[in-house]
């Protein structure tokens, strides 16, 4: 059985498809219960939140399952498969384990390091544990994301990246001014409403910017986040709303502008800048968006300052930020090794221990059968010689088991498992029985686990 992840993202994904993808509580519940139900995959949960959708699954066929899983995502999204199908990605085995461990450090979300999709990873755990589609693998796979994304917040910096890409990016434009002096009085657009976008306008806004213009695809959060950005006890800025439609006459009117959207296409072409621009005005543009919102070409522009995500990659490789987000990356990487292992060395447990009860089988057997042969032995002499047999067959088994569960933990070592059935002549039908035991009393302590431990 291998791992496989099947989603989509504010990466892969535009809003409107990921807007109309978003799964209901019931709709998760019911496509857990008919991926289980699917030939190809025996175990499965679900991570939804408002900028992905990702199913995880344990499968014992990768083309079946992608194939099988893609078809059911796209029926209880209610987005067409040959639409949806564009947007998906795909990852395997240690790639859909990277994968998990990547998104619980924050590092692909839209805001780098936020900490809120650590809850939202142990919600879907545990809504894999409730609809018992959560098993052995993905009840340690999840499990150790969790623990990977607290070592990577307590271990570095990575919960000041976001801030540290806003703060970097309005130092890039003011060009080695101080960003209150240069921000102050100036009006700036704000192009979407979601976290990274939230984020830039309140640190504006705390740098003393005159008026923010907050534009978005859906008025309602453009309306939130400038009530918020008003609010008594906040920042008090002088905020307003307008729709994308308005954009454009906007930027006649703003000094600087930010954007981060989840458009997988262009919000600001090189021409729509331009007409801008009439008068000799000057515009310092943020993009903050991947893929890029703001056409590449007004960097050609005469009066046009941009910044994007690259450029600040660039001039951010000495950068705090850079080092923290490095630290996380091989924080990643070391406990992927580690997952990898600790699933490989577990995967041979069952058949250890089937060898086990088959040694203490035999003990047993020739012991009866020794009894029938020395009738007159006493109860003290019975007990020594079983003690005896039981230790000589311990001892024999010790190294080779400690052994093998050792080589089966390094890369390759899937293969011991079978050498010993082999050798062993052992039942495999005894070894599956051992195994379903073995995921069986995982699932319920971790469901149990899950329930009583309180949120992220």
């Amino acid at each position: 059985m291998s791992l496989l992840v099947i989603g989509l993202s504010h990466r892969s994904a535009p809003v409107s498809v990921l807007d109309r993808a978003s799964l209901s509580p019931d709709s998760r519940i019911k496509l857990l219960q008919d991926v289980l139900a699917a030939e190809p995959a025996t175990e499965a949960a679900v991570l939804a939140t408002c900028n992905r959708v990702e199913l995880y699954a344990d499968v014992d066929k990768f083309h079946a399952g992608v194939a099988e899983l893609s078809t059911l995502l796209a029926r209880h999204s209610g987005v067409g498969l040959d639409e949806l199908t564009p947007y998906l990605y795909v990852h395997y085995e240690d790639r859909a384990v990277h994968h998990l461990f990547t998104v619980a450090c924050g590092l692909d979300s839209m805001v780098v390091g936020e900490g809120q999709i650590l809850g939202q990873i142990k919600d879907a755990l545990a809504g894999g544990q409730e609809s018992h589609t959560a098993g052995r693998l993905l009840n340690d796979l999840f499990q150790q994301a969790l623990r990977v994304g607290k070592r990577a917040h307590s271990e570095t910096g990575i919960d000041r990246a976001g801030q540290s890409l806003v703060t970097f990016g309005l130092e890039q434009l003011a060009a080695g001014a101080d960003v209150r002096a240069w921000v102050g009085g100036r009006r700036a657009l704000v192009i979407g409403a979601g976290s990274m976008s939230s984020l830039a306008a309140a640190t504006l806004a705390r740098a003393g910017v005159a008026e923010i213009v907050v534009a978005n695809r859906t008025a309602a959060r453009a309306d939130r986040l400038v009530t918020i950005l008003g609010e008594p006890g906040g920042t008090g800025v002088r905020a307003r709303a307008v729709d994308m439609g308005a954009v454009d006459a906007e930027l006649t009117r703003a000094d600087i502008v930010v954007s981060c959207t989840g458009a997988t296409g262009l919000v600001l072409t090189a021409d729509a800048v331009e007409a801008a621009l009439t008068g000799g005005r000057e515009l310092a543009l943020l993009d903050l968006a991947m893929p890029r919102d703001i056409d590449a070409a007004v960097h050609r522009l005469r009066g046009a300052r941009l910044i994007d995500i690259e450029s600040l990659a660039e001039a951010s490789a000495d950068a705090p930020m850079a080092a923290d987000v490095d630290q996380v990356k091989r924080i990643v990487n070391d406990e992927v090794a580690a997952f990898g292992a600790a699933q490989r060395a577990a995967h041979i447990t069952p058949t250890v221990v089937a060898l086990r009860a088959m040694a203490a089988s035999v003990v047993t057997s020739e012991i009866t059968r020794l009894e029938g042969r020395l009738p007159g032995l006493d109860e003290r002499q019975r007990a020594e010689i079983t003690q005896t047999v039981r230790r000589v067959v311990d001892k024999l088994l010790h190294a080779p088991t400690v052994r093998v569960k050792q080589l089966a933990g390094e890369p390759g070592g899937a293969g011991y498992a079978d050498a010993l059935r082999e050798l062993f002549d052992l039942d495999p039908q005894t070894v599956a029985a051992v195994s379903r035991a073995d995921r069986n009393e995982v699932g319920d302590r971790t469901a149990v686990d899950v329930k009583n431990r309180g949120r992220v």
